[in-house]
């Protein structure tokens, strides 16, 4: 049997570009993944318009959509359920806005099908990638991120935020109950867990377009994003390792 890939879309509140992302996704995937049992799973974690609805209406148009719905909030508790139930081999996301070029998809599967990575992920601050759209206070701001964690954890890895990643079955299923945060620091966090234990990584440079209308608040996330790092900092990775050794 070809190995099996489930693509997650984390929404909340997108009933303008669900079902034209999804559509798009699902075409190219048809076109470009034969050689793998693919599936797209609409994760809603708490939508209050008619996202649920047009997710409801995907999964009836298409048999290789599939939907899960969370009353509460939280991209990485979406990311989370929706992973954590799933039966494929390989699991993986994309922000909705598919801000990523899709010609990147069967690299990052190919990383993890090969045996050779855990995880795989896109990056816009490795070479070879090119960022159109993205204003220069987002762009300062990653790449100071980036050089903050890195400078905290020697990692690595460039780009721990981009919205574009896949993993192994074995280890989502190792690694994502120890994942404490539910929303944007979430990536981060998973990716440190994984560098840290052993969990090979496979950057991809990828071309990336800024949505406008990107949701995430810079403020309240970099805040957010900080008080993360120095957790796993100080508490949470030994935590985490001796959790896993245990088992």
């Amino acid at each position: 049997m070809p190995p099996s890939v489930e693509i997650v879309l984390p929404v909340l509140n997108e009933e303008r570009s669900l079902r034209r992302s999804a559509v798009r996704l699902h075409e190219y995937l048809a076109d470009n993944l034969a050689d793998y049992d693919w599936r797209i799973v609409v994760a809603d974690n708490g939508s209050t318009d008619s996202t649920p609805d047009v997710a409801a209406q995907l999964t009836r148009s298409h048999d290789r959509i599939g939907c899960v719905r969370l009353e509460r909030r939280g991209r990485g508790r979406a990311l989370k359920r929706a992973w954590l139930e799933s039966e494929a081999d390989i699991v993986g996301y994309m922000d909705i806005d598919l801000s990523t070029d899709l010609a990147a998809v069967p690299s990052l599967v190919a990383s993890i099908s090969s045996g050779e990575y855990d995880l795989a992920i896109g990056s816009r601050l490795k070479k070879g990638a090119t960022v159109i759209g993205r204003s220069p206070l987002r762009e300062f701001l990653s790449r100071s991120y980036s050089l903050l964690f890195r400078a905290m954890f020697l990692t690595g890895f460039r780009d721990a935020q981009c919205g574009f990643k896949a993993i192994s079955s074995r280890a989502a299923q190792d690694l994502l109950p120890l994942v404490e945060d539910k929303a944007w620091f979430f990536d981060t966090e998973l990716l440190l867990l994984a560098e840290k234990n052993g969990y090979p990584i496979h950057e991809i440079p990828v071309r990336w377009t800024d949505d406008p209308d990107s949701r995430v608040k810079i403020v309240r996330t970099a805040w957010e994003d900080l008080k993360g790092l120095l957790r796993l900092r100080f508490v949470g990775l030994r935590r985490a390792s001796k959790e896993l050794s245990r088992r």
